[in-house]
């Protein structure tokens, strides 16, 4: 039996430490929020499960163990605002990630509730392990020389992924920008590095004497949020481009921030193929969501 909690299901996963507003209008979410909010102080934090809808605009019209996708993350309540219409306006933020174990469907509460067990992250086994292969000595059980080699390795790769990922999220905002504007999207390599200069990246020159532009000034705050924490770059990278709900779904379900960041070079660079290739923007499918009818 894992933990019970209530369930809110969304277009699109929720990412540890990225922001969520939401407006809640329907009843059975006021609900959740009147419940959450009547907690007493000590009780524990005021959180809800946030679940990525997998099929269907509508998870009670299918079986819901079906139409969610079975990795989640908790969002904790940060702001409260009651509206005049008896809803809601929160400000929450992503906590803790979740495998689904079951949905439970009822009419009191009336919002889903579920089991779930917590995942965690794999940071310190993976920094231990690291690329201990073929570091080890050959007999015997590893010295401490050989577990302190490792670790080196393991921080120097996680250091690289971290630097390659932050350049790459750079120009694909950027260009994503520039797209979105109308603007050309073609730059030699003088042009691109003096844009990566303005982006504030080490390596392209300090910008000092450049004035950023929109796409650059959002993707250098964008980095300076994470700083040179590689977890949240990789959630903050899942979080902000525009990728599939499958693809985000796979990011967010990766225990490792090694191999996340690793999965976010492939994508990233996919995307800006794509995006020179086919100058346009993808549009989230949850845009083209309609209501389902008979039909």
């Amino acid at each position: 039996m894992g933990d019970l909690i209530p369930l809110f299901p969304l277009g699109s996963p929720l990412f540890p430490g990225v922001v969520l507003p939401l407006q809640i209008f329907e009843p059975r979410y006021r609900r959740l929020v009147a419940d959450l909010v009547a907690r007493p102080e000590g009780s524990g934090p005021r959180s809800f499960g946030v679940v990525a809808i997998r099929q269907g605009w509508e998870v009670e019209r299918v079986a819901p163990t079906e139409a969610l996708f079975d990795v989640g993350c908790t969002a904790v309540v940060r702001a409260v605002t009651p509206q005049a219409d008896g809803g809601y306006r929160l400000v929450t933020v992503g906590a803790d990630r979740f495998r689904l174990l079951d949905v439970v469907v009822g009419d009191d509460p009336p919002y889903l509730q579920a089991e779930v067990e917590w995942l965690g992250e794999e940071e310190a086994a993976e920094e231990a392990a690291g690329d201990a292969e073929g570091l080890t000595a050959t007999e015997g059980s590893p010295t401490r020389a050989d577990e302190d080699l490792a670790a080196s390795v393991a921080q120097g790769s996680l250091d690289l992924l971290v630097g390659t990922v932050s350049q790459l999220f750079s120009r694909y905002v950027t260009e994503v920008a520039v797209l979105r504007s109308g603007g050309p999207i073609e730059v030699d390599d003088e042009e691109e590095a003096e844009l990566m200069a303005d982006l504030g990246l080490d390596g392209y020159g300090d910008g000092a004497d450049d004035e950023p532009t929109d796409a650059g000034s959002a993707a250098a705050a964008l980095l300076r949020q994470v700083g040179d924490d590689a977890r949240g770059l990789s959630y903050l990278v899942a979080s902000a481009a525009l990728l599939t709900t499958d693809d985000r779904q796979a990011l967010l379900a990766e225990s490792a921030t090694r191999r996340r960041l690793a999965a976010e070079s492939r994508l990233l660079r996919r995307e800006l193929t794509l995006l020179r290739e086919l100058g346009a923007v993808p549009v989230p499918l949850q845009q083209f969501a309609t209501p389902m009818t008979p039909n």
